[in-house]
């Protein structure tokens, strides 16, 4: 898969920036805001929040499933 399209966040436990996210779900807060959860590839897991064009784009490429 193409890595330049993946989203990118920041993992909690390795303290790494810039970590592309796996197996990317992403969910609609209940004040209407985007959130993107998945892992980095070596079980940690990572929540990134996101702005709807990303969010809608991130769909649109097929590196992330849509959870609403």
């Amino acid at each position: 898969m193409d890595t330049s399209k993946m989203i990118k966040a920041y993992c909690l436990k390795t303290k790494e920036k810039g970590v592309p996210m796996q197996d990317a779900v992403i969910s609609k807060t209940s004040r209407g805001g985007y959130l993107a959860s998945g892992n980095d590839g070596k079980g940690n897991k990572m929540v990134c929040i996101m702005a709807e064009a990303k969010a809608l784009q991130a769909i649109a490429d097929g590196v992330a499933t849509k959870a609403f």
